[in-house]
């Protein structure tokens, strides 16, 4: 979504480049600037005809309109990825279809999934001891128990451990393989003096609050909140559209999202040891910046750079805050 969201805002000099056969003044690309303008070469029909299209957000189905050959998006679509699911769903249109990175989706829910890749997965008990010599195969897995699951990809012989944990909720009919659903994302969690907050919690919190009449969320992350007390859990969104008639619900349906995870949150509440969650609405691009941000300070690509769950560190936890432009 932040490439749709960069081709709606540079649009016109996306128009000019193509028509013109020129790479656009953009930073940080002089390394490959003169790789780009070997294979760039003016096209004033593909000009004209992305013209009439329009930019990504000007109408549904707009990436099958650009791209008549797209298919398939092979992405991570699940955990915090899942809150862009909907508006990408919109821009692909409803011919593309969707399909999890390493995970294939089923069941109609981006949650819920059995394994279908080319690499070996294999597992580690969460009840476990966790050692090398604990991984099981696919058809040692028993249904209600959490996985993490172990990679070995087809480039050598060398076990990558998944920072995810899976439940196995079942076994799928036609070929017996387990079907899954994911649990939680290993170390994103917020621990609070009176509860564990796991990142399926967060996500449950996010959805009762997205939507029209409040504010539709696209992207999230959470943090512990102790600006004043008593400390709450706070989360930093970025939205789409307008702020919508309910929105002074949102942080009440914050809450009861989060209580029906843990009855401990209402106790907490009520003995003053626990606020009210906080929202604060960040501006237009802010996680898009984070991304770039983060890439350039351990200089590593921002496309390799996601934006986690969870906020621990107190320096972007105070970049951010300065990016907030709304509190709800």
């Amino acid at each position: 979504m932040d490439m749709m969201f960069r081709i709606e805002e540079e649009w016109s000099t996306l128009i000019s480049s193509i028509r013109n056969g020129t790479i656009p003044d953009f930073e940080q690309i002089d390394h490959v600037r003169a790789y780009l303008e070997l294979n760039m070469h003016a096209d004033p029909r593909r000009a004209d005809e992305l013209q009439r299209i329009g930019p990504p957000l000007s109408s549904p189905g707009w990436a099958q309109r650009v791209w008549p050959s797209l298919k398939l998006l092979t992405c991570v679509c699940s955990g915090t990825f899942a809150t862009a699911l909907p508006q990408s769903s919109t821009i692909l249109g409803m011919h593309v279809r969707n399909a999890l990175l390493v995970e294939i989706s089923t069941y109609g829910d981006t949650d819920t999934f059995v394994v279908a890749a080319d690499d070996l997965i294999e597992f580690l008990d969460m009840s476990g001891e966790q050692t090398h010599g604990d991984v099981l195969q696919a058809w040692d897995l028993q249904s209600g128990n959490l996985y993490q699951p172990v990679s070995t990809t087809q480039d050598g012989l060398w076990r990558y451990l998944i920072d995810d944990i899976v439940q196995v909720i079942g076994f799928d009919p036609r070929n017996g393989l387990p079907v899954f659903r994911y649990s939680r994302r290993k170390n994103l969690e917020i621990r609070l003096p009176h509860a564990l907050i796991t990142e399926t919690d967060l996500l449950s919190v996010v959805y009762a609050f997205s939507g029209e009449d409040i504010v539709e969320v696209q992207e999230f992350t959470a943090v512990v909140d102790d600006r004043k007390l008593p400390l709450t859990l706070g989360f930093f969104v970025s939205i789409t559209g307008n702020i919508g008639p309910n929105v002074k619900s949102a942080r009440q349906k914050a809450f009861a999202a989060l209580v029906a995870t843990s009855d401990e949150h209402q106790i907490a509440f009520d003995t003053e040891e626990f606020g009210l969650p906080t929202i604060r609405i960040v501006k237009p691009g802010a996680f898009a910046d984070y991304r770039r941000w983060r890439g350039e300070t351990t200089k590593i690509g921002a496309g390799q750079m996601k934006l986690p769950a969870v906020l621990t560190d107190p320096k972007v936890q105070e970049w951010m805050a300065e990016r907030v432009m709304m509190e709800l």
